[in-house]
């Protein structure tokens, strides 16, 4: 079992490790899946010769680890959880990034998932067992040990094998590009409203009070969750919160067996609350209509996405790749503006 780097000491022995080297495959694992407060449980990296597993949770500094990153360029697969795990723990990335996810698509490879990828390159199947693990336990188990060492070991090498296939379809270019809004991508923290974060799915078919119960269960769960740090749906399900306010604003009685003692107490006070509500405070239905294309609008529509089909077809790249519905019915309702939007390289292959 690969040992666990759980002190400064054992930590001052990483950098010279990586010195040699000029890119840095990395993964990260968290506990979301576990814990309402979500934080990074470990972090794995894996050069020429060695396979590290460092331990973020053992209260040392990642500070001599995060320096000796810098001139190098981080291999990541799908770098966008990593990189905003590792910005809540001080990291600052001015380092390249190569994410082998966007490389694999790129390259027009439809299935780019990291076990794929491993299986189609090295024909090793990984084990899922530890895929929904709390990786905040310690120790950690042999198999997640090796299923953590296993996201990186083969990282170096796939970024290799495709980095010449992007250089032979010369796509290098389109892939930097991509890399650098990615990473940007991940340093902008997307902030709900506070007012319309209850909103969940199913939420639109509740009206009127219904509405207001919804909402205060929604935020009953929350506190729920936050008091004990479990996930949302240790407490209950979405699918529970949109059940349960439709049968209580029609005084019908609703059961669950996980709700019991203070916690059941709690829910009903919620619930009470929300139904003593006048009118006038239950949540207001939001409408957003999309204007309807004008004709002009619907005919470029159809011709941008001709165009990209085809450049898609031709490529064979995902037609979502060069640009998404969405992308493409901006364009055609206002040009300057969602072009400004797409990388060069979109724009290039679209003619736009």
């Amino acid at each position: 079992m690969q040992p666990l780097i759980d002190t400064a000491e054992a930590l001052q022995a990483v950098p010279p490790l990586l010195a040699p080297h000029p890119r840095i495959p990395i993964d990260t694992e968290a506990d979301s899946l576990h814990c309402y407060f979500e934080k990074l449980c470990l972090i794995q990296i894996s050069v020429p010769g060695h396979d590290l597993l460092i331990d973020p949770l053992a209260g040392i500094s990642l500070q001599p680890l995060f320096e000796a990153f810098a001139g190098k360029e981080l291999i990541i697969h799908g770098a966008d959880y990593d990189l905003r795990l590792l910005r809540r723990v001080g990291f600052t990335v001015t380092a390249p990034v190569f994410d082998t996810m966007i490389a694999a698509r790129l390259c027009g490879i439809e299935e780019f998932s990291l076990a794929a990828l491993i299986k189609r390159y090295f024909d090793v199947a990984l084990t899922k067992a530890s895929q929904k693990a709390n990786w905040a336990r310690r120790p950690l188990s042999p198999q997640m040990a090796d299923y953590a060492v296993k996201d990186t070991h083969y990282l170096l090498e796939i970024a290799g094998i495709l980095e010449a296939e992007l250089t032979r379809l010369d796509r290098m270019e389109w892939f930097r590009q991509s890399c650098d809004k990615a990473v940007a991508a991940s340093a902008i923290t997307k902030e709900r409203d506070p007012e319309e974060v209850w909103r969940i799915t199913g939420s639109k078919d509740l009206r009127g009070r219904a509405s207001a119960i919804l909402r205060a269960l929604w935020h009953w769960r929350e506190a729920e969750a936050q008091a004990v740090d479990r996930p949302t749906f240790h407490i209950l399900h979405s699918e529970q919160l949109i059940e349960a306010a439709a049968k209580l604003d029609r005084d019908q009685e609703v059961d669950f067996s996980q709700l019991h003692g203070p916690r059941r107490r709690r829910f009903y006070e919620a619930v009470e609350t929300a139904k003593a509500l006048p009118e006038s405070e239950w949540p207001k239905i939001i409408r957003k209509p999309r204007p309807r294309p004008t004709r002009d609008e619907e005919a470029r529509f159809r011709e941008l996405k001709t165009k990209r089909d085809a450049a898609a077809a031709e490529l064979k790249l995902d037609p979502s790749l060069i640009a998404p519905k969405s992308m493409l019915e901006s364009l055609a309702a206002n040009g300057a503006e969602a072009t400004a939007r797409m990388l060069p390289w979109q724009r290039a292959t679209l003619g736009v």
